[in-house]
């Protein structure tokens, strides 16, 4: 599995220290990132990293933003938007949620990859479906 974005990056793109279990966060971030990037067209060296510095940095940038999004809504596992009512202390989930909810990507992040010409369209949450 590749992970985009490091510590430092994290703590770059937000201007705040890395939280404890960062490295984690950034995994799952990257494999939302990965969601986000079916059927993106660029060239990857041998680790899977982008090679055009520019892409590089979109996707490392959207890994942040996806981190930090996950991080501040208290959901690094993405599972919010599958129930209507998610409560951490004494897990508390609730039914599930047909109306959409809590979307499961990032809006900065589907943004910094639409803009960098990564994303050939529109971004839908499928956990909303």
């Amino acid at each position: 599995m590749v992970v985009y974005a490091t510590a430092a990056d994290y703590s770059g793109f937000t201007g705040k220290p890395a939280p404890d279990g960062i490295d984690a966060a950034l995994a799952r971030a990257s494999e939302r990132i990965d969601e986000l990037l079916i059927g993106a067209v660029y060239d990857t060296d041998d680790n899977d990293m982008p090679t055009d510095p520019k892409e590089r940095e979109a996707i490392m940038r959207a890994t942040c933003a996806q981190a930090a999004w996950s991080l501040a809504l208290g959901d690094p596992y993405g599972v919010a938007a599958a129930f209507k009512d998610v409560q951490i202390g004494s897990v508390r989930l609730g039914g599930r949620n047909t109306e959409g909810g809590t979307p499961r990507h990032a809006p900065d992040a589907a943004r910094i990859l639409h803009t960098a010409g990564l994303l050939p369209g529109y971004v839908f949450d499928v956990a909303a479906w």
